[in-house]
């Protein structure tokens, strides 16, 4: 029976990734009052929102071979300190431009801790049972977690000023950081391993130009030449990183590992079942303020049985994956995903209770695909490379995301245009604007006359919600794509107890 203190170190790594994963979503709700009170210009909004996860995303490598080198519980309180005084920074910010200086070095210190979280995971629980079953927790509240940034949000905005969304992490750090100090085993890195610093700004400096390329593909009116330099640039330090990764000694990335069914798949899987989540949660969330008009805070709480269903999910999945083994959970949790991203894609307009009993089934399912993707990933490296295994599981989280917000919004945007061309008369209106976006028509119905206004609103809403329906579509179809992938892969993965037929 694995100690109860053990169990303890679990919740105090789990509260430092709740509190990462929720900085992630947490401006949501709070950008629109912090860009009032800070005067911030739109280039400014969105390099508060966007410079986090670019950093973030470049850094991971780098900083879970770091860890393999010079200790995970070293690199856990290090980044969990930065984390508590640029979250104080934050919430004090006197202006945007010290605001985004803030959020970056956030960036650095949840870069540091979230690797170092998961090998602590590793390391420290040593039966197959319960390890499993703490992975499944990690995994419930880094893919549930995210889901409750907008909630939270939402409530503090209710009774406190914008900086609350960054104070509130200060009294959570300082309680984590001591009990962490006390009670995180201090496993000894292997000093011999060489960290590659040349590699990591390789590879830091290609993951932030592509996921920077990738996000400016889902603005609304893109920089097709910054993206373009940001594509070439990207490709070309990823690909100076592999070459070096070749040729190394002590490779910061084992190549290897890709060449393996089982981890490729895992890898896959956590790709799309993340921009799965994401980029469904994006044009549903919009959806049900724009479509629905619903507030942000009331948003925020129709949502919440994704996140509550993907919390659940995350232990039930640890506990049976000792059981079923790794192929046949990921194959069934990412088919029941698809089946259950279809399931709500037929009942978006049914009676609310269908819908809350559908959107938890769909936070079920993908938080258990999410999970045993975790595990497949951790568990097909050794303990002394349990960071860079962690490394590669975040950066596949960190990616699908941004894939998922890029996929969904431009095939929204796109399905919308062609729609409202299609429904809107030109005697209604031939304001250019109107076929752009559903914000931007609502804009226009509020110039028309009564009639107008209703007839507008009701067309735009309608086209916004062919974009919808097509972005469900398609992710159901991903989600059955990465099942199908699983299953024609024939080899074992770890964790398997036996041979099943499917």
């Amino acid at each position: 029976m694995t100690p109860p203190r053990h169990w303890l170190i679990l919740a105090i790594i789990s509260s430092a990734l709740l509190l990462i994963v929720i900085d992630m979503t947490v401006l949501y709700t709070a950008l629109p009052t912090l860009t009032r009170e800070l005067d911030a210009s739109a280039s400014q909004k969105l390099w508060i929102i966007n410079i986090y996860a670019l950093i973030a995303a470049g850094l991971l490598l780098g900083m879970g071979t770091l860890g393999d080198r010079l200790g995970h519980k070293r690199l856990f309180i290090g980044g969990l300190s930065v984390f508590g005084l640029f979250s104080l920074i934050a919430a004090f910010a006197p202006s945007a431009s010290v605001l985004i200086a803030a959020r970056g070095f956030l960036a650095v210190g949840a870069a540091m801790m979230m690797p170092a979280t998961l090998a602590i995971v590793r390391l420290t629980f040593t039966d197959p049972r319960e390890q499993a079953m703490a992975f499944g927790i990690w995994a419930s509240v880094a893919s549930g977690g995210a889901a409750f940034g907008p909630v939270v949000g939402g409530l503090l905005l209710e009774h406190f000023w914008w900086g609350s969304v960054f104070l509130i992490n200060v009294p959570i750090v300082l309680v984590a950081l001591v009990l962490g100090v006390v009670l995180i085993p201090n496993h000894p890195g292997d000093a011999q391993k060489r960290w590659d610093w040349l590699g990591s700004l390789q590879v830091m400096i290609g993951l932030i130009s592509l996921a920077y390329a990738v996000k400016e593909l889902g603005k609304r009116a893109p920089s097709f030449d910054a993206m373009l330099v940001a594509v070439v640039l990207g490709a070309l330090f990823l690909a100076l990183f592999i070459r070096r990764q070749r040729c190394a000694a002590q490779p910061m990335l084992d190549l290897a590992l890709f060449a393996m069914p089982g981890f490729r798949n895992a890898v896959i899987s956590a790709v799309v079942s993340a921009a799965a989540l994401i980029g469904m949660e994006l044009v549903f969330s919009q959806r049900l303020q724009l479509v629905l008009g619903m507030s942000p805070l009331e948003a925020a709480l129709f949502i919440l049985p994704l996140p509550l269903g993907s919390f659940v999910a995350g232990p039930l999945a640890g506990y049976y994956l000792p059981r079923l083994g790794n192929r046949r959970m990921l194959f069934w949790t990412l088919l029941l995903s698809s089946a259950a991203m279809l399931g709500y894609l037929l009942l978006y307009n049914a009676a609310v209770y269908l819908q809350i009993a559908s959107l938890a089934l769909l936070g079920l399912t993908i938080g258990a695909a999410l999970t045993v993707s975790s595990s497949t990933i951790m568990l097909s490296v050794p303990a002394n490379k349990a960071g860079m295994a962690a490394s590669i599981e975040e950066v596949s989280f960190e990616l699908g995301g941004a894939v998922g917000v890029t996929l969904a919004g431009s095939l929204s945007s796109a399905i919308y245009a062609y729609s409202a061309g299609v429904m809107i008369p030109s005697w209604l209106t031939r304001n250019p604007t109107t076929f752009e976006s559903l914000d931007d028509a609502l804009v226009v119905a509020e110039t028309l006359s009564p009639e107008g206004r209703e007839m507008l609103t009701a067309f735009a809403r309608a086209a916004f919600d062919a974009g919808f329906v097509a972005v469900l579509a398609a992710a159901a179809v991903l989600l059955l794509i990465a099942a199908l992938l699983v299953k024609l892969s024939r080899q074992a993965q770890p964790c398997e107890v036996a041979d099943h037929p499917w």
